[in-house]
């Protein structure tokens, strides 16, 4: 069982999640998340040096978060291609129609807010979604091989795609909170994947 101050990092890390997700980081204060976890400024200093410092801590708990709705069961499916097809299935309606972080996703909503604010969290943010890209790029590399894809495809342009259409599916939902346009990419990326098979 985590001690003390490990569960009061967590809960600090939790609250800050939650705001930053519907408030966004520069809108939520110190006194908010004092506020969300019933701490006092020592007992919050006394785990992170600042805010930033608690937005990295947010940030791998979120990626955490993220990673086990999206690949859940994913060392089951031997298939390249599908699980390229259940990851976006599960990012789709595993991740975004549960609503999982409260303000939508965390990582779609500091990408639009951190560029010209800050360079280091918006390099950081970006890392991520360049590294999602190229688990597709290499799952369609492994489907190549396996020859389950039509010749010539371009590997990157079409991982970059799949990453793009994702989130761009998420900021039409938080902004509209309509399961039917998260319904529409699903089926249009399925159809989209399903063009790239050999036939």
């Amino acid at each position: 069982m985590p001690d003390k101050g490990a569960r009061t990092r967590r809960k600090i890390i939790l609250a800050a999640l939650q705001l930053f997700s519907v408030k966004g980081y520069f809108h939520t204060a110190i006194s908010d998340i004092l506020q969300a976890t019933e701490l006092t400024k020592g007992g919050l200093y006394c785990h992170f040096q600042s805010k930033e410092d608690i937005w990295y801590a947010v940030y791998e708990e979120a990626v955490g978060i993220w990673r086990k709705i999206v690949f859940q069961d994913m060392r089951t499916i031997q298939n390249p291609v599908e699980r390229i097809e259940r990851t976006c299935e599960n990012v789709l309606q595993k991740y975004l129609a549960t609503d999982t972080f409260d303000g939508g996703c965390f990582f779609v909503n500091m990408l639009v807010e951190l560029p010209g604010q800050s360079a280091t969290m918006s390099r950081h943010i970006l890392r991520g979604f360049v590294g999602f890209s190229k688990l597709f790029q290499a799952w369609l590399v492994e489907a190549d091989q396996l020859q389950m894809l039509r010749p010539n495809l371009n590997f990157k342009d079409v991982a970059n795609f799949l990453v793009i259409t994702l989130n761009g599916a998420a900021t039409l939902y938080v902004a509209s909170r309509d399961k039917s346009v998260l319904q529409q990419t699903a089926a249009q990326l399925q159809f989209y994947i399903q063009q790239l098979k050999r036939v």
